[in-house]
């Protein structure tokens, strides 16, 4: 086996980087941080015994503990676990000359006014756009455009800093948060672009070579996921049957899209979000080289057997793959659901989830104290739903949040 360094900030008791693995104490050098190994000290000092713990994980002394790190144990391999450390292992790559995704891969799937360049020039539909590096910028594209607009980090990732103008008076709304936002207010941050309905679809699986190993579709219940953080509301997504027509149509853009961005090389994950409108024909939101988050993985492992996010890991540190090829149409299909956080003191359902078909996971202990939605994925229980058809697992995630909605409670 290659030896791999691993950027990984996920805690090692939620995330096994260990049993999902092959040789690591002997072909893995872990940068990872001190919270992130919190009760999981044994399994460092097994698995991981090349690991450098660095305080501010995203902070650019990492990347330089990194290369220390990997030229010091001699690495074949870099390899990722996040959205944010995607173009910092591309760079290691570049500076020690390993195979994997470059720097110019990196950027299109993370630089989100790259990506749709690339996209648009190779006849794939996208929304208005234009980089937003000055005020003058936003309001020469509203001028063109008009309202309503979406303003958004150009590397964001799960809605992170997405604002939605929908009249002249929300121009000031954001301009006044630049004083509080994570993502700064200087060029080659930001970007705008034409707010599209339709209906909200992902495209999940694993590429190489600039092309689809296998995926399947999934369409969530809203049309664009930043609402779930400005509402407080559920988040769901429900695989798509092979006869919808939807499902060609995200499937082909995810074909077209991945042939047209400049290769990963080596095998990766990605997540591929669409609006599909009345006319049919699939609007790109964007694209990520890694896995969808939520219980995206978890969904297509329950159907397909292959875990994305594992999968993906494993790929980049040199292990064979699951499955290369599209499995064919599965007899059932899977989803998942997010219940948020509420505000106050957490109080479970006193009786078990009476939906047969749904796995329910309580993440909130009881008396834990709910502030809302403060990030994506964040929830206070979540579930798989596994039945036969689309609409079975509607009506059963239905039933679902009406059990849930009348029993837990925030005091």
């Amino acid at each position: 086996m290659p030896k791999a360094l691993l950027f990984s900030r996920q805690p090692l008791t939620s995330r096994p980087l260990h049993e999902w693995l092959d040789d690591t104490a002997d072909g893995v050098v872990l940068v990872t941080t001190p919270k992130a190994v919190q009760g999981a000290e044994d399994i460092l000092r097994e698995h991981f015994p090349m690991h450098r713990l660095v305080d501010d994980y995203h902070a650019w002394a990492t990347e330089h503990v990194a290369e220390a790190a990997a030229r010091e144990y001699g690495v074949d391999l870099i390899a990722s676990t996040s959205e944010s450390d995607i173009l910092r292992a591309a760079r290691l790559r570049g500076r020690l000359a390993l195979p994997g995704q470059d720097v110019a891969s990196a950027t299109a799937y993370r630089d989100k006014v790259v990506m749709k360049r690339i996209a648009r020039d190779a006849g794939i539909r996208v929304p208005g756009f234009a980089p937003v590096d000055s005020p003058a910028d936003l309001l020469d594209f509203l001028d063109l455009e008009g309202f309503p607009a979406v303003v958004k980090p150009r590397f964001g990732a799960g809605s992170e800093g997405v604002f939605i103008l929908r009249a002249p008076q929300d121009i000031a709304s954001f301009l006044a948060r630049q004083r509080d936002t994570d993502v700064p207010f200087v060029p080659g941050q930001w970007m705008v672009e034409t707010f599209v309905h339709g209906d909200f679809l992902h495209l999940d699986g694993m590429m190489q070579d600039g092309r689809v190993l296998h995926a399947w579709p999934s369409v969530y219940n809203t049309e664009g996921i930043a609402q779930r953080l400005r509402d407080h509301s559920h988040m769901s997504s429900v695989m798509l049957g092979a006869d919808d027509p939807r499902f060609g149509a995200i499937t082909r853009l995810g074909h077209d899209l991945i042939a047209a961005l400049p290769s990963a090389g080596l095998p990766l994950a990605f997540h591929l979000e669409a609006w599909i409108g009345s006319d049919g024909d699939p609007v790109l939101c964007e694209i990520a080289s890694r896995s969808g988050g939520a219980l995206v993985a978890e969904a297509y492992e329950r159907i397909f057997g292959v875990h994305l996010a594992k999968e993906g890991v494993r790929a980049q540190c040199g292990s064979a793959l699951t499955v290369r090829t599209q499995p064919a149409p599965p007899a059932e299909l899977s989803s998942w659901i997010l219940f948020p956080p509420g505000r106050g003191a957490f109080a479970p359902p006193e009786q078990p989830c009476p939906v047969p078909a749904a796995e329910l996971s309580v993440r909130f202990p009881p008396g834990a104290v709910g502030r809302g939605v403060e990030h994506l994925t964040q929830a206070a229980a979540d579930a798989l739903v596994t039945a036969g058809s689309p609409e079975e697992i509607r009506a059963y995630q239905d039933e679902l949040a009406q059990w849930w909605y009348a029993n837990a409670r925030w005091e």
